[in-house]
């Protein structure tokens, strides 16, 4: 945890319950950190509960707003980025499928482009689901060589974020300078 003392953090879905929680973490470690994300709209909501509003600096806003998301990742100037932020329900995405990959696929291109233009951004974190994986049924657990793929927008979704954080990685964030 003291490696995160003192580093500026921008995290975006910082108002869902893995961002409260990673928000919350990541305080008491002593960093700071500037959250992005759509206002929580559940009853109860961890991030009221744990009165994130007034121990960090938020702002609500929509991944796939592109050029309030620039700026407030520009005039944070973080160190360390982490990509929480999603339409995270599977069943949600059969209703809405173009919200779900806007925000899921659009949002992610929109953050990595971002932090391309933000000289103080060392580490990006896009944190997707085992969702991102084909189900093949076999019972056991997915690990990183097993096969992208969906059989619904959800998983699609996911699989398509992995693919372009590698593409975004070995393009513009890799160390050879590509």
């Amino acid at each position: 945890m003291q490696f995160f003392k003192d580093k500026k953090i921008f995290i975006t879905g910082h108002s869902g319950f893995k961002g409260g929680w990673l928000s919350y973490l990541l305080l008491q470690a002593g960093a700071q950190i500037k959250g992005y994300a759509l206002a929580p709209d559940t009853g109860p909501s961890l991030f009221k509960i744990l009165n994130l509003r007034d121990k960090m600096q938020s702002v609500f806003a929509d991944v796939r707003d592109a050029e309030k998301l620039q700026a407030e990742l520009t005039s944070f100037a973080p160190d360390i980025v982490l990509h929480l932020a999603a339409q995270p329900l599977v069943r949600r995405s059969y209703k809405e499928p173009v919200l779900t990959i806007q925000t899921n696929v659009t949002g992610a291109q929109n953050l990595f482009e971002a932090a391309r233009k933000t000289p103080s951004v060392r580490v990006i974190l896009n944190i997707t689901s085992d969702k991102c994986y084909e189900n093949k049924e076999t019972g056991r657990p997915y690990c990183e060589g097993d096969h992208l793929g969906g059989f619904d927008p959800y998983s699609a979704s996911k699989a398509m974020s992995e693919i372009l954080t590698a593409s975004y990685r070995n393009s513009f964030f890799n160390s050879s300078g590509a």
